[in-house]
């Protein structure tokens, strides 16, 4: 039976100073201001693992309906492939490492299995110090690790544009693979690979992702957490 994708969206007005997300937030996304918690949704069991997308604007599926975005797009593909995985948003448009660092432990009040980093793109848009970043990220991996040392953690690469100074925007793109490096955790290289700089696969604001953009960026996450879920399935069945 396929499983209904199972959503936890934190509503907050913030604006994209830098790439002018000022405009209204959407409205699927406003219906869940007083989301406190995950409950399970019909055709869903309590045997199901969970992979969390905690992001910002770029998870959220801004612009989109959510059914659109690339977690809703791996969760079909979970469900097509018969794996028992339930997938939970959790993008906040608007958010930045600090952000997401304060509201992490109300995330992490359920237990994960794969945790999906995508935060850092909004720090790098407003020229916040890198090594405030940096430290805010390694936290979240730290809080997610101190929770569960075996919650899988995938980073998301990102980069941006050299408004901030070619110095800047060069740190800024290193920054994630030498996360990655540093904490033995999963790499995808970089979350917008063939959609940025793409005008027909973005939104008129040029940062967000279309319909057609979102499944370019589901492929690309799907290349590095395809064969973790793969793998864990094949380890199951070789054990029942």
């Amino acid at each position: 039976m396929h499983k209904v994708l199972k959503f936890s969206y934190f509503l907050a007005f913030f604006a994209l100073i830098a790439c002018g997300e000022g405009q209204k937030q959407q409205k699927n996304t406003e219906d869940n201001t007083n989301q406190d918690d995950v409950t399970l949704e019909q055709g869903e069991t309590a045997d199901d693992k969970v992979i969390l997308f905690f992001g910002n604007s770029l998870t959220a599926a801004y612009g989109l309906e959510t059914e659109q975005g690339f977690p809703n797009l791996i969760q079909k593909r979970l469900d097509s492939l018969g794996l028992n995985y339930t997938v939970i948003n959790s993008g906040l448009s608007g958010e930045t490492t600090s952000g997401g660092l304060n509201r992490l432990d109300w995330v992490l009040n359920q237990e994960v299995d794969i945790f999906v980093l995508e935060l850092g793109a909004n720090d790098g848009l407003r020229g916040i110090p890198l090594d405030k970043s940096r430290e805010n990220l390694q936290m979240i991996i730290d809080a997610v690790r101190q929770k569960n040392p075996e919650t899988t953690i995938i980073l998301a690469g990102m980069q941006i544009p050299p408004n901030m100074g070619l110095e800047y925007t060069s740190e800024f793109r290193s920054m994630f693979p030498d996360l990655a490096q540093e904490n033995d955790i999963l790499l995808i290289p970089f979350l917008l690979e063939g959609v940025a700089g793409e005008p027909e696969l973005n939104l008129e604001d040029g940062i967000h992702p279309t319909a057609e953009g979102q499944k370019i960026v589901a492929e690309n996450v799907w290349d590095i957490l395809g064969p973790v879920v793969l793998e864990e399935n094949v380890t199951e069945t070789s054990m029942d």
